[in-house]
């Protein structure tokens, strides 16, 4: 607690300063150039806490335009971190301030390290594969499911007596091999493993496969009235099949999924290591003594 008093107290003092002497050029004798120091520093930190919140942000937006908007205010911060710290640089050099030199370098090596992998992360994280596969899986996938189902809904059979029971069978049958790759969907939406998702594809190919075996069925019993709906069933399966593969090519891309765990996992520890050297590097600045600049 007394750190950041004494850190307070020496923001506080340069601020009073500056304005008492009216300076608004550049930092010239020790004193103002430590005060200077001091408030780069603490924008530092400012700017580089901005940067990662934003990231963080870009990850987890529900929409494009959100997680662009994060990600380009992501990239602000971070340049005017890497402005504040070529501007710091110097400055320390200057004041012939060692440890603070070595703080400042390590920061800029964790940093560098940093901005490579949040490149990265924010560049998966506004293709939103994820989220879009999840949309149309809730949407058009939705949509062609129902369209199936409805149509089945409506055939009638050649010999009522003896097929009606028999239609209804094997309908549902259909119906239920389509509703099941839809709960499919989700769980390969979310999942990182590609092994995970073959076998995921593999029962959904499964699944299509009971419900055109189905379908070949009904178009035995089915009575020619009602012949159209029988096709439209099929146009609705064929629309539903494509739907299904654009959500699988979108959920394999996992842009969101891997985005998120790069952000949890990787980024994190850089985060934590490039705020460990920025709070040593204020803790140090503000050790300095003012009567040794004079």
């Amino acid at each position: 607690m007394w750190r950041l008093a004494k850190i307070a107290s020496g923001c506080s003092l340069a601020i009073a300063l500056m304005t008492a002497t009216g300076c608004t050029g550049p930092p010239e004798t020790p004193l103002e150039r430590l005060i200077e120091s001091r408030r780069l520093a603490a924008d530092l930190l400012i700017q580089f806490t901005k940067a990662a919140d934003a990231s963080n942000r870009a990850v987890m937006a529900d929409t494009d335009e959100a997680s662009k908007a994060f990600a380009h205010e992501a990239e602000q911060a971070t340049q005017a971190v890497d402005k504040a710290a070529s501007t710091l640089a110097p400055m320390l050099s200057g004041l012939g301030y060692a440890e603070e030199t070595g703080l400042l370098e390590e920061f800029k090596s964790r940093f560098g390290e940093y901005r490579t992998l949040d490149r990265n992360v924010l560049e998966l994280a506004v293709e939103n594969t994820n989220l879009k596969a999840q949309r149309m899986s809730f949407g058009p996938a939705q949509e062609a499911a129902d369209a199936f189902r409805d149509s089945l809904a409506a055939l009638a059979p050649v010999d009522p007596v003896k097929d009606t029971w028999r239609m209804k069978a094997l309908a549902a049958s259909a119906i239920a091999a389509v509703r099941e790759i839809q709960v499919l969907q989700a769980p390969h939406i979310a999942e990182a493993d590609d092994a995970a998702m073959t076998r995921l594809e593999q029962r959904m190919a499964t699944e299509e496969g009971s419900a055109r075996s189905a379908l070949a069925n009904l178009g035995t019993i089915t009575e020619p009235g009602s012949r159209p709906k029988l096709a439209e069933a099929t146009a609705a399966l064929d629309r539903f099949k494509d739907l299904n593969a654009q959500i699988i090519a979108l959920s394999r891309r996992n842009t969101n999924v891997r985005s998120l765990a790069l952000a949890l996992g990787q980024k994190r520890t850089l985060s934590a290591a490039c705020e460990d050297r920025l709070h040593a590097l204020q803790a140090a600045l503000a050790n300095r003594d003012f009567r040794a600049t004079r």
